[in-house]
């Protein structure tokens, strides 16, 4: 069991770290957006109306994905288990995101360098980094600093890793060793919360107040775990301490734990003009700072990863004890291996470096 959720994490990444994001034609996510695209209306002349009916699109549409992905992976089972297998796997691909985030804020920062120089392309590379974070950050970039632009993509960094990945990873890695078709659902469900979120949970729309309160309680825990893996990754066991400082600064109450503890592990100051200060006394991000919160980040990413194979053991223990044997497979140390190995080089693993 364990052999199999390792297996399936392994999938879901090398299709990450070998295709990115799928375009927007082939991705379930984005089928799923263009239906929450028909819930993004009036569906009352109250505003208490709107919020009512927000209540069910909140309860209801996650259900969408969840039962589809968990409805594919059963029927597959009772065909063929490996099929099964290799569809759950594709659903956690599908429900996180890694390289595409890494690349993007790499493509923002560098951008952003350009921006910082004299030459005649200074302006047309800026105005490139502004269009880029666009896909980071939902704020108005038109005018930002090229440190501002390097300080919303850092951010978005850190907050996309916890509901980019994490918050999806760790629930499939908890129970797939028990159920596939539940571990595929529940990744499904969770993305179908952060997607509502996403696109409803603006205080100008009445009808997604619920969806942003049921991912505000969603990503409690995720966005926590994410700001610890962070501190374990840049091997900085008190910066949540001072994280907690400006963790709650933000308005969301869980989006400013990941972004203030990676400010604190870089020792830079990260801002949303009008909205919220982090490490205040630090500079905002230069290039090289910005470079290595991207590396921060896919470490952290690969922290996530060993957390959730631990999920994945104690949660097979716990079955195993319940049938009445405790004895694990030896191999799951090499398996994992086997499959962390091009992890770790992607997000080059280099504590030095990072340090300096």
């Amino acid at each position: 069991m364990v052999l199999t959720t390792v297996a399936l994490l392994g999938l879901a990444f090398s299709l990450d770290l070998l295709i990115g994001e799928p375009p927007n034609a082939l991705h379930p996510v984005a089928w799923f957006g263009r239906l929450v695209g028909t819930l993004d209306r009036e569906w009352a002349t109250s505003e208490r109306g709107q919020r009512l009916a927000g209540v069910g699109i909140a309860i209801l549409a996650p259900l969408v994905p969840a039962a589809i992905a968990g409805g594919l992976v059963f029927a597959l089972s009772e065909v063929s288990p490996l099929a099964a297998a290799v569809a759950a796997g594709i659903v956690l691909f599908v429900t996180t995101s890694l390289r595409s985030l890494l690349d993007l804020t790499e493509t923002v920062v560098a951008a952003t360098e350009r921006g910082d120089e004299s030459g005649v392309d200074r302006e047309g590379d800026l105005e490139t980094a502004r269009e880029r974070v666009r896909g980071l950050v939902g704020r108005d970039t038109s005018t930002l600093s090229p440190a501002e632009i390097r300080s919303a993509a850092v951010e978005s960094a850190s907050e996309n890793l916890a509901d980019g990945l994490v918050a999806t990873l760790l629930p499939f890695a908890l129970l797939a060793p028990l159920s596939l078709p539940a571990a595929a659902a529940v990744a499904a469900w969770v993305k179908g919360v952060n997607t509502l979120d996403s696109m409803l949970g603006y205080p100008s729309k009445p009808h997604g107040t619920a969806s942003a309160r049921l991912d505000d309680l969603v990503m409690w825990l995720p966005a926590r775990i994410t700001a610890a893996a962070i501190a374990v990754a840049r091997v900085d066991p008190f910066a949540l301490e001072r994280a907690n400082a400006w963790a709650r600064e933000p308005p969301s109450p869980n989006s400013g734990w990941p972004m203030a503890t990676l400010a604190c592990v870089l020792s830079v100051r990260l801002t949303k003009p009008g909205v919220y200060d982090l490490n205040v006394d630090a500079e905002l991000p230069t290039v090289a700072d910005g470079e290595r919160a991207v590396t921060v980040v896919g470490q952290a990413a690969v922290v996530a990863v060993i957390v959730a194979v631990v999920l994945a053991t104690g949660s097979t223990a716990i079955a195993r004890a319940i049938e009445g044997t405790t004895a694990l497979p030896e191999a799951v140390v090499p398996a994992f291996g086997a499959f962390a190995e091009p992890v770790l080089e992607r997000v080059a693993w280099r504590p030095a470096e990072v340090a300096s």
